[in-house]
């Protein structure tokens, strides 16, 4: 006996407006700092790159998955500018779905797994005991494996968003005109959701070039834009691996009324090795 599975596919073509531009926070993510660590071009940030197969799992889940779905995937190559990129979520075993982001060459250039309802990973998730917003220091620690703030929860950060803040990043980040994303309180997007968490990093720690390996996000109620958003987290170990050093952190958005958003974890290097 076979069943039907469901089988979404969209394409798009990556972009990275001033690609040139070195003043930026993670230089990774300009022509010449990429190329510093042996990349051909600027790479596209990981949450950006996400943020494309928003479309696709709309198409699959709709909007019920903004607010009760998961996605576990891991970043295995670089997005460049130009590069056509393919969205596939295929329907597997046990209610879950396999995503991958194909690259030019056919290979995963993102891989893993989303769902609709709770993760299978999602009590793994570790609470921060600090819930309210807190000022950012004078004098913000540089991260090292040595000084890693490892079992410590983090300084929450607020951040206030409009309707424009919203509909700005979907419309110039995502190049996104869902009017899921516009109008009157409109919705927050899931690449701006995934992106919280490098600044409440940099609220505790100072960072140089990182580069995003493993994103788990957990959507846990309607993200809507005009109000203080805080985001709260707990940082749970850095360890080295091939030469590159990893931290890995569990976070969790919580809107104005209190109600948690969204709770991720997401690994990332923050001290780039070679890459050969």
């Amino acid at each position: 006996m076979t069943t039907d599975r469901r089988t979404v596919e969209v394409s798009t073509t990556a972009f990275l407006d001033d690609a040139d531009n070195m003043d930026i926070p993670n230089i990774v993510h300009s022509n010449e700092g990429a190329r510093r660590f042996g990349f051909r071009a600027a790479i596209i940030a990981g949450t950006t790159v996400y943020g494309w197969a928003v479309p696709a799992l709309l198409q699959l889940f709709g909007t019920a998955w903004l607010d009760n779905g998961w996605h576990d995937i891991r970043f295995r190559r670089p997005v460049y500018p130009g590069d056509e990129i393919t969205t596939r979520i295929a329907e597997r075993d046990g209610g879950a779905f396999d995503l991958t982001i194909l690259d030019p060459e056919g290979q995963g250039a993102v891989v893993g797994q989303v769902g609709l309802g709770r993760a299978p990973w999602l009590s793994e998730l570790r609470d921060s005991a600090r819930r309210t917003a807190e000022p950012k220091l004078e004098r913000v620690p540089e991260l090292t494996i040595e000084r890693a703030p490892v079992g410590q929860d983090l300084r929450p950060l607020a951040t206030p968003v409009t309707a424009d803040d919203a509909s700005r990043y979907a419309r110039e980040i995502q190049k996104d005109l869902d009017p899921l994303w516009t109008g009157a309180r409109p919705r927050l997007h899931p690449g701006w959701i995934a992106y919280r968490m490098w600044p409440f990093i940099r609220h505790s720690v100072r960072l140089g070039p990182i580069i995003h390996t493993r994103s788990q996000i957990q959507h846990l109620a309607p993200a809507l834009s005009d109000q203080t958003l805080t985001t709260t987290g707990h940082f749970v170990e850095a360890y080295e691996r091939k030469g590159h050093h990893y931290f890995v952190t569990d976070g969790c958005i919580t809107g104005e009324d209190g109600t948690d958003l969204a709770r991720f974890r997401h690994t990332t290097i923050f001290k780039i090795g070679s890459l050969a």
